[in-house]
């Protein structure tokens, strides 16, 4: 199938598909940058290479490292989106020449949510954190300012003394830094390929693509993509969006994406241990694939208390393992 979608395309394809499997996740992380790296080496310089992309996001430093080691084995550099690609997915996007975008496409907002040990503390669980979104900061600012009309500084002074009560004041420092980070990531990414582009149009994309026009939940089609983000978006012909989403339901099913990981079924009915090993992610191309492998252990209970779940987990070694050159 990935052999197909590159004679559709006339360009080498590289898989990447980070699971979002219930209680079995994986996210866009620096680990993968030297995984991509081995796949490059032994696909070569290409005219052109072509991301297949699924994930819900990660880390936001990993695409720029990303995109910039892709784009040294290409001169053009495209993105296929079969369905998800959200928050540092996006930000991949944001450095490709062209987001081809199917039916069932979707990016997101790239407005980070942060977490530190001075973020507040969650009521339903006193050992973690409450992330922090940086456009609900910045929107309570700005809602003080332009709903309320909260104009001189003595009140917006105790706009900001009230919100540092309930937020850390070094959370906030960390919220700004991101509100920063993020911004110039994605117009370095925008440069890349953008030639075209005024100052003023990469500027709106990043506007739109944070505090301008949507919530971080928001799941943006490929008609908002071209229309109001006005990115470099391109549809794909009836039997390449066939073959792209066949390919998707490929990878859904090998890693069980629509199944919720429960390690109680892994136990048979007299077993007390069990131990598995389960893909979470994967990196694929046409003579390599490398998967994201979880190793862990699964004990029954011998005596179950009230509060006690019936059986253990434990996560013993995970990392990505190359599966076939």
């Amino acid at each position: 199938m990935i052999g197909k979608i590159q004679e559709e395309l006339n360009a080498s394809v590289i898989c990447y598909i980070t699971g979002d499997r219930e209680n079995l996740s994986t996210r866009i992380a620096p680990d993968v940058i030297r995984i991509f790296f081995r796949h490059l080496e032994h696909i070569g310089p290409q005219e052109n290479i072509c991301l297949f992309l699924y994930t819900r996001g990660g880390d936001v430093l990993t695409p720029w490292r990303l995109v910039n080691l892709i784009r040294e084995y290409c001169h053009e550099f495209s993105v296929l989106l079969p369905f998800r690609a959200y928050s540092a997915g996006t930000l991949i996007c944001l450095g490709a020449d062209q987001i081809i975008m199917g039916k069932m496409s979707e990016l997101s907002p790239i407005d980070p949510s942060v977490a530190n040990a001075f973020n507040p503390e969650d009521p339903g669980n006193k050992t973690a954190k409450i992330p922090v979104s940086v456009e609900d900061v910045t929107s309570f600012l700005d809602l003080a300012q332009e709903k309320a009309g909260l104009k001189e500084e003595e009140y917006m002074t105790h706009v900001y003394l009230r919100l540092a009560k309930d937020v850390h004041p070094l959370a906030l420092g960390n919220v700004h830094r991101n509100y920063s980070l993020i911004r110039s990531l994605a117009k370095k990414l925008l440069e890349l390929h953008s030639e075209s582009r005024s100052p003023g149009h990469i500027q709106d994309i990043i506007d739109n693509l944070t505090e301008k026009l949507y919530a971080h939940n928001h799941m943006i089609s490929r008609y908002e993509a071209k229309k109001y983000i006005k990115l470099h978006v391109s549809e794909p012909s009836k039997k390449l969006e066939s073959l792209v989403w066949q390919l998707y339901e490929n990878y859904e099913a090998d890693l069980q994406l629509a199944e919720p990981f429960n390690p109680a079924i892994l136990l048979k009915e007299h077993e007390q241990q069990v131990d598995f090993e389960a893909a979470g992610g994967m990196i694929e191309s046409l003579k390599q694939q490398d998967a994201f492998i979880f190793e862990g252990r699964v004990t029954r209970h011998a005596r179950q208390k009230h509060d006690t779940p019936p059986v253990k987990l434990e996560i013993l070694r995970q990392g990505w393992r190359t599966l076939n050159t």
